[in-house]
């Protein structure tokens, strides 16, 4: 092309100065300025055509280099398992058939599978398990294979494992494949055409702060729920909370016993009048004891207590402290004095006594305690007048410490 460019151009001025001589002479000025023009023309049609071929040359090394790279790809590939066959009356899941990855069988509506669900590509290049098929069930005679299965009356078998795997809705758009899953489902790390359950227990446990749920978390296909321990019921599908059998009427406590209601349970007490030397008591509700008349001046029977109530309560495991558990008061006073205090047990270190008000006194729980836990303490109050005891009154304290903090 250059060289043909340059020769039409020296034919052109020939012609043009054999043309001209007729009429005119040419200057030998005009003649050289001619040839410096297409020998200008020359040298550019030459810089570009050697520009051309050098990319060309370029692009060619290029190419030949990346043919020599997939090559060897190739050859280095992960060996993989010939594709299994799919089920008669049924289906197969995964795509994906290098070593150690999954396929999954499903059967059609009326059929049930025998053999594995499950079959995995080993190192040997082969299946593991032997070949699944899909079986008609008969509803009214039962065949051989589903004879061969023992009905369960008792509680439900744990799902299949097929039910946590489910094929991915795959469109392609621009040049790429787009998967996606249901709710409750993520597409595989290892096959796209796959969907695999997501473990939202574990995912939450590992990645977030606090708990899913309450007391425990149970993982199924697609989804999870909470479930709380024996004498609780689930809340709001994620929190516990306690049953009163106590209300409900399902305890078992006789017309003799108290039924007191606990953070998970119930007890079941009888209230019984204390005995003190030359004093008696008399039941004059359920949970309160009265002293009968003294004999005049019988000093031992002054000093007990003029009556004696008893207070249950149910607190937390580990509850934080301090706190206000019971407020002890007099709906009157007789004498000039009202004293409070905790009368000695092993369990009044863990308990504070704190004056609320003129006639009034509050049980405050100082340290925390871990459950499960009975504690008991009592409280005193005494009336005096101008020093001298008028009267005694004692409330007994049980607490019962649940084993859980909620």
């Amino acid at each position: 092309m250059m060289y043909s460019v340059g020769i039409f151009w020296i034919i052109l001025i020939t012609c043009q100065m054999l043309g001209s001589q007729s009429q005119e002479c040419v200057s030998r000025q005009e003649v050289q300025r001619a040839l410096r023009h297409v020998h200008k023309l020359l040298s550019a049609q030459e810089t570009t055509f050697l520009h051309s071929v050098r990319s060309l040359r370029k692009k060619l090394n290029l190419l030949y280099n990346n043919t020599l790279k997939n090559s060897s790809n190739c050859s280095s590939e992960t060996p993989i398992c010939p594709p299994p066959n799919p089920p008669a009356n049924g289906r197969m899941l995964g795509q994906v058939f290098k070593v150690g990855h999954e396929v999954h069988f499903l059967c059609n509506h009326g059929f049930q599978l025998s053999g594995p669900e499950t079959r995995e590509c080993l190192d040997s290049l082969s299946w593991s398990g032997e070949e699944p098929a899909c079986k008609i069930v008969d509803a009214g005679t039962h065949n051989n294979l589903t004879a061969s299965i023992p009905i369960s009356t008792s509680s439900p078998s744990p799902p299949s494992v097929l039910a946590y795997v489910h094929p991915s809705h795959c469109i392609e758009s621009q040049g790429s494949m787009q998967c996606t899953c249901d709710q409750g489902y993520s597409v595989s790390s290892q096959d796209r055409s796959l969907c695999t359950d997501i473990d939202e227990c574990e995912l939450f446990r590992m990645t977030q702060p606090g708990r899913l749920c309450l007391h425990m978390c149970m993982n199924t296909a697609g989804s999870y729920y909470c479930q709380c321990p024996t004498g609780y019921s689930v809340k709001d599908e994620r929190s516990c909370q306690d049953i009163n059998e106590c209300e409900r009427g399902t305890h078992n406590c006789t017309k003799d016993q108290e039924c007191v209601n606990t953070n998970g349970g119930h007890k079941c007490i009888l209230v019984e009048c204390p005995h003190f030397h030359d004093a008696s008591y008399v039941k004059t509700s359920p949970l309160q004891c009265e002293r009968n008349p003294c004999v005049k001046r019988n000093k031992a029977c002054l000093q007990a207590p003029v009556s004696i109530s008893f207070h249950f309560m149910s607190v937390l495991s580990n509850m934080s402290t301090p706190r206000i558990l019971l407020r002890v008061s007099a709906t009157r006073m007789l004498g000039d004095t009202m004293r409070f205090g905790l009368v000695e047990n092993p369990g009044a270190g863990l308990f504070t006594l704190q004056r609320s008000g003129r006639l009034s006194a509050e049980l405050v729980q100082a340290e925390s305690v871990q459950g499960p836990a009975t504690l008991e303490v009592e409280v005193e109050m005494s009336e005096l007048e101008k020093k001298t005891l008028l009267g005694r009154y004692v409330t007994k304290v049980t607490i019962f410490v649940s084993p859980y903090s909620f």
